[in-house]
């Protein structure tokens, strides 16, 4: 590595440090005002807030905002080189344009690896933290009757190819409800059919306990009739199952997503789309660093009148461009006809025909 890529991959690096500690202070001290009295209501410490909500709060904000935090950074410091000439100097001693980026290349893989690797486990992580705790203090004083959210009815599903179940009412914290319904089919005749008054899950044995239970098996010709008070029946369904809220999907690591995909899949689930979003975005965001350092770099290694002003005005527009086609694409996917992977990818795929565009008209 020469003098060159040390001296960018440093200013590369220490930007982007003092981008990010500067921009996560501003978004924390705005939502601490804007959480005040929710925060009261909650009875926490300070030791317990910042532990409880922000330790998953700040990894959540920082993994939505770290290519914005990129562009920003390349953006600055790059147009800081070419106001000092330095970047003329560059190029008339003979290094190309080509080489010029290439400790940018350099640096924006590093950071694309590093958020891709935490998209995988560590960011869903920190979701979980911060969800349980939206859940149980925040958002009970959003609507007027407390966890409203976390209570579920008509549950409808699909546990296998021959299998259908029915939940009348589910509470999501209490992992307990009522009126199960569970019907198993062979061909256009049912064979089985269960019914339990209330239902709950024990954490100790990972096991469903059904009470009340009427149990039928049917044949041609014979049903047979049981009743238990109380009975463990194994059901391929989980907690996490009946879970059908806007936390659910940012709390699951990679592995498990698509796990609870090929399950959704099967069971013919209408959230399959958002799941499949997700999943896609793990990949497409992390690239997104990369393709927005290209884009900064080549932006603001021309030297203008405005100066550094007049790359980050131009920078913004971008960013907001970008953050306008990831909208849209995600709307289209899951309220629409648009394939998921092309959603996620859409726009990376437009700006990195951009990088190509401005890389040819860059002066050389």
């Amino acid at each position: 590595m020469k003098k060159l890529d040390k001296y960018i991959l440093g200013k590369y690096f220490t930007t982007f440090l003092f981008c990010l500690l500067l921009f996560t202070a501003i978004v924390v001290v705005v939502d601490i005002s804007e959480k005040t009295e929710d925060f009261s209501k909650s009875g926490l410490s300070v030791s317990q807030l910042i532990r409880d909500y922000y330790l998953g709060f700040i990894p959540r904000i920082v993994a939505m905002l770290f290519p914005l935090f990129i562009f920003i950074s390349v953006i600055f410091f790059t147009s800081k080189m070419a106001g000092r000439s330095e970047i003329v100097a560059i190029l008339s001693s003979g290094v190309s344009f080509k080489r010029f980026l290439l400790p940018f290349f350099i640096g924006g893989l590093f950071f694309t690896a590093l958020l891709w690797l935490g998209y995988q486990y560590a960011i869903p992580l920190a979701n979980r933290k911060w969800s349980q705790f939206e859940k149980k203090y925040i958002d009970v004083n959003r609507a007027p009757t407390a966890n409203s959210s976390t209570y579920k009815q008509n549950i409808y599903f699909r546990i296998d190819p021959n299998t259908y179940a029915s939940i009348k009412g589910y509470d999501t914290i209490s992992k307990s409800g009522s009126n199960f319904s569970l019907h198993r089919f062979a061909g256009n005749k049912m064979i089985y059919n269960m019914r339990s008054v209330n239902f709950r899950w024990d954490s100790t044995k990972r096991k469903w306990s059904f009470f009340n239970v009427l149990e039928r098996t049917l044949s041609d010709s014979t049903e047979n009739v049981n009743y238990s008070p109380s009975k463990e029946i194994a059901v391929n369904i989980r907690p996490v199952d009946l879970r059908k809220d806007t936390y659910l999907k940012d709390e699951m690591t990679t592995k498990e997503l698509v796990e609870f995909i090929e399950l959704e899949k099967m069971r013919g689930s209408e959230l399959l789309s958002t799941l499949q979003v997700e999943l896609y975005n793990r990949d497409a965001i992390p690239i997104s660093v990369l393709i927005l350092t290209l884009i900064g770099a080549i932006l603001a290694s021309r030297k203008t009148r405005g100066g550094s002003g007049f790359h980050l005005a131009i920078g913004v527009l971008i960013s907001m461009a970008y953050i306008l086609f990831s909208r849209f694409s995600v709307v289209f996917a899951t309220k629409g006809n648009f394939l998921p992977l092309l959603a996620s990818w859409t726009p990376n795929i437009i700006f990195l025909i951009l990088v190509l565009f401005l890389y040819r008209k860059s002066p050389k």
